[in-house]
């Protein structure tokens, strides 16, 4: 089975991120806006119930951080993929970097670089065009991350929440 680990922001940057989204993005009625923190990965639902004491670890000793959104970026022109960056901070590196080892290690395929999705699959003229005209907006964010969540893949290519795991000294609301 196809997993991943990704936060998922509050309502209000989820619903600033669809309201490109819905336009733009071609995964979105897959999955929620959401900061990735591990790729998908492949494996038996076993070995997953056996790396959810991993997962339950690495959030105990992370504590909850600011996840602020600046401004509109793109990897274009390796991927036609639009986004809202994301400041990187201490902790979230950190944790990402604890949930790409042990267990959950596996070679990278890209950098990491912290952003939320809010375009992908363009063509290339349609992301120039669309990229060019957000990164004259501007945007600023912030709200405090208190949790991520383990996540699979179902056959109709639509993610759903396994588990969620609150970061240390967070409270379950």
């Amino acid at each position: 089975m196809r997993y991943g680990i990704a936060i998922f922001p509050s309502k209000t940057l989820q619903d600033i991120a669809n309201s490109y989204r819905k336009r733009y993005d071609s995964h979105y009625a897959k999955i929620p806006p959401h900061l990735t923190l591990k790729e998908s990965f492949h494996t038996t639902e076993e070995e997953i119930r056996q790396h959810v004491k991993y997962l339950r670890d690495a959030a105990a000793n992370a504590k909850p951080f600011p996840l602020e959104v600046y401004k509109f970026s793109s990897f274009y022109p390796v991927t036609n993929t639009i986004y809202l960056k994301v400041k990187e901070n201490e902790i979230l590196t950190e944790l990402q970097k604890r949930l790409n080892s042990g267990p959950f290690a596996q070679e990278a395929k890209y950098s990491f670089v912290p952003h939320i999705t809010i375009g992908q699959n363009l063509e290339s003229a349609e992301c120039a065009d669309v990229y060019s005209r957000l990164k004259l907006e501007a945007i600023h964010h912030t709200e405090t991350a208190d949790r991520f969540s383990l996540l699979y893949q179902l056959e109709n290519g639509t993610w759903t929440v396994y588990e969620t795991f609150l970061l240390g000294g967070a409270e379950n609301d």
